[in-house]
């Protein structure tokens, strides 16, 4: 099947953004330079010592990173809040971050934990947080699979307790912890580097393909558990499916970097206005877009506006999600009226 062109433009877009990302900002690197690197790097030869110090290290790791992390919320987010036929089931409305958050703000003040033994802490408590939000929102005892506004109601209850949990951790750690949970709570891409990418690389490979395969069936669910069923499709095991691959997806994602705020949300609507239907690729290249535009908002124009002050990535995108929230409440109270 071609491709749409909202999804080339799309692809356009975010590799524009991509390059600015690795060739713009404080040390500009030419084009040349770039490819002199890059083939320096891959044959062995020598290199240009500050070019590739700044490329190899910290400037293409980081896009990378945000890359990755912008396709598997994206991805996430389409993916439930398609499985719920709701805009407003995104994992980190629905409490699954708040889960991650939660066990890495544990890990960092109780444990002094520190790098990947937090991103390990933040994967589990996703894990936990979801499968405890599943079980609660679970049908009767016969029912397979889970009711999309019972979901939602106890993802949101779960989350208010998390934030709690975390705000009195806060409260209790001395101001330097402090003020590391705080950097991770926001998300940001300062830490990125190429160890953590190929981690986030290596579950990527087996998510997105889980999820394409997924995208089918959960079509034809979009329809009702009844027609799907009429048309072959196992309803229960895609729905169970669809929340793995969903929650594995923003956990993996929120390890790695933090709780970006609103990717996951804003990622499926924005994509599916775009392309006028709901399309799992169009949804990763648009959560990428947004990542990637957001670090580099944070890293080059917030320093120019703020007096030096570099914002991570995660400020930038709650700013741009919250008005999106607004909107999207009022529109809905607009049509329920």
């Amino acid at each position: 099947m071609r491709p749409s062109r909202p999804a080339v433009l799309l692809a356009l877009a975010a590799g524009g953004v991509f390059s600015a990302a690795v060739l713009l900002g404080s040390y500009t690197v030419t084009v040349p330079d770039l490819w002199r690197v890059l083939a320096a790097h891959l044959s062995g030869a020598p290199r240009i010592p500050t070019v590739s110090f700044m490329v190899m290290e910290l400037k293409l790791p980081r896009a990378v990173t945000g890359a990755m992390v912008g396709a598997a919320f994206g991805l996430s987010g389409a993916l439930f809040q398609t499985l719920l036929r709701n805009p407003l089931a995104s994992p980190d409305v629905i409490g699954i971050s708040y889960g991650a958050s939660a066990a890495a703000v544990t890990a960092i003040i109780v444990f002094g934990a520190s790098g990947a033994a937090v991103s390990g802490a933040a994967l589990a408590g996703a894990l936990a947080v979801a499968l405890l939000i599943y079980a609660i929102s679970r049908r009767g005892t016969g029912g397979s699979g889970a009711a999309g506004g019972r979901l939602i109601l106890a993802g949101v209850g779960i989350a208010a307790a998390l934030q709690a949990v975390v705000s009195f951790l806060m409260t209790r750690s001395d101001i330097r912890t402090a003020a590391d949970a705080l950097v991770w709570l926001n998300g940001s891409l300062n830490s990125a580097g190429w160890e953590r990418a190929g981690v986030l690389a290596a579950a990527l490979l087996a998510l997105v393909p889980a999820a394409a395969a997924l995208a089918r069936p959960l079509r034809m669910v979009e329809l009702g558990d009844d027609a799907a069923a009429g048309l072959g499709v196992r309803v229960g095991a895609t729905r169970l499916g669809v929340v793995v691959v969903g929650v594995a997806l923003a956990a993996c994602a929120t390890a790695a970097v933090g709780p970006v705020a609103f990717v996951a949300f804003l990622a499926g609507p924005i994509s599916r206005c775009l392309t006028r239907r709901t399309s799992l690729p169009a949804a990763a290249l648009t959560g990428m877009l947004i990542v990637l535009s957001a670090d580099f908002l944070a890293a080059n124009l917030a320093p120019l506006l703020l007096a030096g002050t570099v914002l991570p990535v995660g400020v930038v995108t709650g700013a741009l999600g919250a008005p999106f929230l607004l909107w999207l409440l009022a529109t809905a109270n607009r049509k329920d009226t």
